[in-house]
């Protein structure tokens, strides 16, 4: 066996968007210059802080307190990003969401903002999904540069689409005199509303879900929308918090193709609740997939609602290469009942970079991790060249913090190939959660039905999710990146995602590895804590 230490914070070369929380920088101090940047004296920046609960994150945006849900679109203002998401002030007594507001200048580090959309304020419900554009050229009359937000308003079961301004830079918003700007025709389900610029037509394109059809609309004002045409599944339940956008294939930009993606059921393919996509053409009336079968932008058990975004500032080429997205990092099925104290509704995923390839001849979206992540992680202890066998146990170094990221690249030994390889997390007390490889079958896969909350837990929270993993060149990569309450797993550099809620016994860390049928070659492991990044909170410093 042959361990090592890593001097400094790893650079990956291959790693794109991670979103981690952290104190945002005090006035007058430099981005880089945070406690718990890499480099940072401070020594104890791997260590959660002591009164926090047992599943408080250390590198994933949660609330201070009460209830959080669907992501919305950040956008990028005033040297900043501006993020929101659904927030319940009044769980578990009161329904109703709004939006709250969080920014960051880089997509790692966030501060709070508070409630910049609130709910029952206009009278016409509280305030659901929908996305925000900064209007530029101002088309909807409010002045250019104001931000609008048009999202789904529910009241007494009718869901409607109104539209909001904010003339302070996306901090506070006020309701449109003519609201609603979409009635609803009839429909029990008509919400989410995800609007982008046609630059090829100079409009605005909205995707909207309406139970199992998407549908499209288009505007020259944000205010008047006009039916184009819909997009129809009869296999994927109800259809939620679509996107639509446009992305160079192999980073081509000759070679463009639109992405339609939606919230999906995926029962009746072998999946939970999701997030699916499609690869097609917008013609300015009709989207026409280009496959009838949908792709996965992540086959956890706990991604959804996700949306996505570019980065304004980048010339256009670079702009149609890479996206960004995040998700939901929880599931319906058990959303509630999750062993969380201090709040509820699970957290968000990190945040990852897209890029859209040809992996085994079909476009997929790419996932990674971003780049900046490297800047929380603390010295790597490494394994290279280590044969694990089924009959004798392996020890690995142990992680020294609650977040960390583990890489290994796998392969069956051929002299006696393993069937399996399987790492054990946050392993402790009885209770663990396994990463695996199944070489036989060519998959990799997260089960968690040994974990501290899985005998209390639904069902769907116990079954094993998988994703295709075969070799290339020779081995399975796995980028796995853990914290205090989820484990997120990057197949063959993000071909595949498996991102999922995870809970071990309190205080357990250990890490394990077993190799099943036969042996395993352990090409390498890298083991890297993360500094603890805490959001900070709306008047406090964490």
């Amino acid at each position: 066996m042959m361990w090592a230490i890593a001097a400094g914070a790893a650079v990956v070369a291959t790693v794109a968007v991670l979103m981690v929380v952290a104190l945002a920088p005090p006035a007058g101090r430099a981005p880089d210059a945070r406690p718990g940047a890499s480099g940072s004296p401070d020594a104890g920046r791997f260590d959660r802080p002591a009164d926090w609960s047992t599943y408080r994150p250390a590198v994933h945006l949660t609330p201070a307190d009460r209830w959080m849900n669907d992501p919305q679109r950040p956008f990028w203002l005033d040297g900043q990003w501006h993020y929101y998401y659904l927030y319940n002030a009044d769980f578990p007594d009161g329904n109703g969401t709004e939006w709250y507001h969080a920014t960051s200048t880089d997509l790692v580090h966030w501060r709070e903002e508070g409630v910049a959309i609130e709910k029952y304020a206009n009278g016409l419900g509280d305030i659901e999904t929908g996305s925000a554009v900064v209007d530029t050229a101002n088309s909807a009359g409010f002045g250019a540069g104001a931000v609008i937000a048009i999202m789904t308003q529910q009241h007494e079961g009718v869901q409607r689409q109104s539209l909001f301004v904010s003339t302070d830079g996306g901090f506070r918003f006020e309701p449109y005199d003519g609201n609603p700007v979409m009635d609803n025709p009839g429909a029990p389900h008509w919400r989410d509303p995800k609007i982008v610029w046609d630059e090829a037509r100079s409009e605005w394109l909205m995707v909207l879900a309406e139970g199992h059809k998407l549908g499209f609309y288009t505007s020259p004002d944000l205010k008047h929308w006009t039916f184009r045409s819909g997009f129809e599944r009869d296999d994927l339940g109800v259809l939620e918090c679509p996107d639509l956008f446009r992305m160079s294939l192999d980073g081509d930009p000759s070679k463009t193709t639109w992405v339609l993606v939606a919230g999906v059921n995926g029962a009746e393919h072998g999946m939970t609740t999701g997030t699916a996509y499609w690869t097609g053409e917008w013609d300015g009336e009709r989207f026409t997939a280009a496959s009838a079968d949908p792709s996965w932008l992540d086959r956890g058990a706990d991604f959804y609602a996700a949306v996505t975004w570019d980065d304004p500032r980048l010339p256009e080429p670079e702009r149609l290469a890479s996206r960004y997205a995040i998700g939901w990092l929880n599931n319906w099925a058990y959303a509630g009942d999750l062993p969380t104290d201090d709040w509820h509704g699970g957290s968000d995923s990190v945040v990852r970079e897209l890029a859209l390839r040809t992996v085994d001849g079909r476009p997929t979206l790419v996932s990674a991790p971003v780049a900046r992540l490297s800047d929380l992680e603390g010295g790597a202890r490494t394994v290279d060249d280590e044969r694990v066998t089924d009959d004798a146990g392996t020890s690995l170094p142990q992680p020294s913090s609650d977040a960390y990221r583990l890489r290994v690249d796998v392969a069956p030994d051929p002299a006696d190939p393993a069937s399996e390889v399987r790492f054990r997390v946050k392993d402790g007390s009885g209770a663990f959660a396994t990463v695996g490889v199944d070489f036989a079958s060519g998959v990799a896969f997260v089960a968690r039905d040994a974990d501290a909350a899985a005998a209390t837990m639904p069902e769907a929270y116990r079954a094993v999710r998988t994703a295709s993993a075969p070799l290339r060149d020779g081995v399975v990569t796995l980028d796995v990146i853990v914290d205090a309450s989820s484990v997120e797993v990057f197949v063959n550099g993000g071909e595949q995602v498996l991102s999922s809620l995870v809970f071990g016994a309190p205080g357990a860390n250990g890490l394990a590895v077993e190799s099943v049928g036969g042996a395993t070659e352990l090409r390498s492991l890298r083991l890297a804590p993360f500094a603890v990044a805490p959001v900070e909170r709306l008047g406090s410093a964490g």
